[in-house]
């Protein structure tokens, strides 16, 4: 049985005072409206009505966050440097704003032993309403036939150029009929462009134009580019250039384990 007495509106509004100035968005969403779209193979072990929260970076945390955590030098090595500052942002926020609750924080680069993930990023982000998850089954007559097509998100005001981070599980606070599932905008409405825009994600995802599916009221500024588009491998020595890590660190350079995992990390 839930004990805790914090509400949604409570939840919302703290993380928001602490996220939000660092480019970050929440959406609130019950466990529930994510497992039910989901085979029970990747179910999350809680009740329906739990509550949980979906975190998002937009453009302009690159900025207001992580660019700060390198000048605080906060960068310990050995994970992503990005990795790291959206932890060290998340951590920091729920220890604040929740001491005592129980909350579990799962975040887009963790896997399960059995190499899944820890949760379905994008999954969440549509059921909480905060982004729209066009997949291969949103189109018809679809013109690929048997061939596999990796789905993406679009959020209502930044298109592409945005990131999901983590989901914050509140174990033991359940949420009602006060919480009501939002449907995420369609920004995609045509065929067409839905075609258009699966394409460009799976074929050139590489040159970003899936991003611009929409008209974005922010991009990612030219200094963010250049790191997104810099492989993962050569960053360390990228922020070396700009002098944000010491020339010294002979810190290891992290990896991505996947093309997909390096598709929606930016």
């Amino acid at each position: 049985m839930a004990t805790s007495n914090v509400s949604v509106e409570g939840v919302r509004g703290l993380l928001n005072e602490r996220l939000t100035n660092l480019g970050f968005e929440v959406y609130p969403l019950k466990i529930g409206w994510y497992n039910s779209v989901l085979p029970p193979t990747l179910h999350l072990s809680y009740p329906d009505d739990t509550l949980a929260v979906v975190v998002l970076s937009t453009p302009a945390m690159f900025e207001e966050a992580f660019l700060p955590f390198l000048e605080q030098r906060c960068y310990q090595g050995l994970n992503d440097p990005i990795d790291q500052c959206v932890r060290q942002c998340i951590t920091s926020a729920v220890s604040q704003c929740f001491p005592g609750e129980k909350v579990d924080v799962r975040y887009d680069y963790e896997l399960l032993p059995s190499r899944k993930p820890k949760f379905l990023a994008q999954t969440a982000a549509h059921v909480s309403g905060a982004a729209f998850y066009y997949q291969k089954a949103d189109v018809t007559e679809q013109p690929w036939a048997e061939k596999k097509m990796f789905g993406v998100c679009v959020h209502p005001r930044f298109g592409g150029w945005f990131a999901i981070r983590a989901l914050l599980v509140f174990g033991d606070v359940t949420v009602g009929s006060e919480l009501v599932q939002p449907v995420p905008p369609d920004c995609v409405p045509s065929r067409e462009g839905r075609i258009k825009l699966l394409e460009a994600f799976n074929f050139r995802w590489q040159d970003w134009s899936y991003r611009d599916i929409i008209s974005p009221t922010q991009t990612y500024s030219q200094k963010q580019r250049d790191y997104f588009s810099t492989p993962p491998a050569k960053r360390l020595a990228l922020l070396r250039a700009w002098g944000y890590l010491p020339s010294d660190n002979n810190q290891p350079e992290p990896t991505s384990d996947t093309q997909s995992q390096e598709i929606g990390h930016g």
